[in-house]
């Protein structure tokens, strides 16, 4: 009896050793594959910005898939009976759903990283970059959001008590869907607000918008809110869903370029004419007019004066609040300059009675 489980003990320790052999020369193998690998692939994709972006990024979690899968095959080889092996087979799953779940993450954020690089918002006619932009983004949050949820449930099915906690669940599906819809609706019309701006693209990163009488450019777009940075520098936080249910004004939807409006009061003598003339010409002085438009029409008028309009026209709206300004100054520093006169002014007409006249004489 005793010679016999020398000898099991002598199979089971030449089984360890081949084991632990099989180990070492997986793992070596597998971290020179990807040594060997990741220089290929970063060789290939030299000229490829957004594959060597991606490639980059999934650099540091492929180090551990490669060596994962091959552990795996090794536990998978081992007899049932060997010490341990069911909770080291189910250690090495656990890790390995880990490393595709942040592999998967990696290869989202690779990509949005190099579909930015490749659209910088640097350029002058940047509505297409803000489209990728955009859509990269908000695309990728909710894919974020999608390959943790899948991994977590991945890992949950692993165990067998989460199995038999699922199937309890789903035996009184009824009532908790509708507990956990009610619940989770603000997340979920986010989530499907993310989508619709994603493809619909009513707004973009660094459009200007006009929310709740607030001027600001979108500043961020997440899974859940928009950021819009007001020119005072404040941050209006806003609901993604707000932008579906409610309107908003867009100031760069297909075009940057815009029309803007200035208007001043004159008297009724001030000569159009000349008053025009200069207009045009505060407007050609201007860096920021884009050369389209500059008029100036009479748009009302009551018994105190003149309300003149000017309309000019700039390539985005930093340069048109800009060339209101310079207009709006030059007009009224001419006006004080040349025609002081024919600035707006109250007139009133003072008649003598026969009383008064009466009244002094006395």
């Amino acid at each position: 009896m005793h010679f016999n489980q020398l000898i099991a003990w002598a199979d089971d320790s030449s089984l360890r050793m081949l084991l632990a052999a099989g180990v070492a020369v997986l793992l070596a193998l597998a971290l020179v594959l990807h040594a060997v690998g990741a220089a290929l692939v970063r060789r290939v994709t030299r000229s490829l910005p957004l594959a060597s972006a991606i490639a980059y990024a999934c650099h540091a979690p492929t180090r551990f898939v490669l060596p994962l899968i091959g552990l795996q095959a090794v536990w998978q080889i081992a007899p049932r009976d060997f010490p341990l092996i069911a909770e080291v087979r189910h250690a090495n799953v656990l890790l390995l759903l880990v490393s595709l779940t942040w592999l998967g993450l990696r290869v989202v954020r690779g990509t949005v990283q190099g579909l930015i690089a490749s659209y910088p918002l640097e350029a002058v006619d940047n509505l297409n970059a803000r489209r990728v932009h955009t859509q990269a983004k908000v695309l990728a949050n909710t894919l974020v959001i999608g390959i943790l949820v899948t991994g977590l449930a991945a890992m949950l099915m692993t165990f067998p008590e989460a199995r038999q906690f699922g199937a309890s669940l789903l035996a009184s599906a009824g009532v908790v869907g509708i507990i956990v819809g009610m619940a989770a609706r603000p997340v979920l019309g986010n989530l499907v607000a993310g989508l619709q701006i994603a493809l619909g693209q009513p707004l973009r990163i660094d459009d200007v918008l006009i929310v709740q009488g607030e001027w600001g450019r979108v500043e961020e777009i997440t899974g859940t809110y928009v950021v819009l940075k007001i020119w005072d520098q404040r941050r209006l936080v806003i609901p993604l869903q707000w932008f579906i249910e409610n309107p908003f004004q867009n100031w760069s939807r297909r075009n940057p370029e815009l029309i803007g409006t200035v208007f001043i009061w004159v008297d009724y003598g001030m000569p159009m004419q000349i008053l025009r003339t200069e207009a045009q010409r505060i407007c050609a002085a201007s860096p920021a007019w884009d050369g389209r438009h500059c008029k100036l029409d009479v748009t009302d008028t009551t018994d105190h004066g003149v309300q003149v309009r000017v309309e000019v026209t700039a390539a985005n709206a930093d340069l048109l609040w800009r060339l209101r300004c310079d207009v709006r100054e030059g007009l009224v520093d001419f006006l004080q300059r040349q025609y002081p006169q024919h600035l707006p002014r109250m007139r009133a007409e003072l008649h003598q009675t026969a009383e008064t006249v009466g009244f002094k004489n006395y």
